[in-house]
């Protein structure tokens, strides 16, 4: 459910959907339809820009051991916005939600995996399956290129 931009009339939309405005945008070729093609942190952006009116910022890191060149950008992000950051890349293909960034010697995102389906655990559940945790900046894969996605979109707690 969408907390954080309330002049939003959208609901999520499903993946075909995605699929159809990818297409309709001209993004991707009409092959890309009901395809399992991969949907990156670019193409989010595209999405989010279209659907809610929220513009994205994407920033690319060539190699994995670059992260470290990009804190001060994510401490700026997530001081300036604080909305959470999707983060994929080639060979480390797995998508990731990064809801924070701890800063020091040992620079850490707070990863949450988007692949997560099942009831609400507790939190020792997730962090000991690695659903959530804190992955130093150096464990990320040296070789692998990343995209984030950081919409320009101040976040509103929603206090349940």
């Amino acid at each position: 459910m969408n907390h954080n931009h309330a002049q939003s009339s959208h609901a999520v939309p499903t993946i075909r959907e995605i699929q159809e405005m990818l297409v309709e945008m001209e993004d991707k070729p009409k092959s890309f339809l009901n395809s399992r093609q991969w949907i990156g942190s670019f193409e989010v952006c595209l999405i989010i820009d279209k659907l809610y009116d929220v513009p994205c910022k994407i920033v690319h890191v060539n190699k994995g051991e670059e992260l470290n060149s990009i804190v001060e950008t994510l401490k700026i992000h997530f001081t300036t916005f604080g909305s959470p950051i999707m983060m994929g890349g080639d060979i480390d293909a797995s998508s990731k939600g990064v809801m924070g960034i701890r800063l020091g010697d040992d620079a850490s995102l707070l990863i949450v995996d988007p692949h997560y389906v099942g009831k609400e655990q507790t939190k020792e559940f997730l962090q000991n399956k690695g659903w959530v945790k804190w992955q130093p900046l150096n464990n990320f894969i040296s070789s692998s290129f990343y995209n984030l996605c950081l919409p320009q979109v101040k976040a509103r707690s929603k206090i349940l």
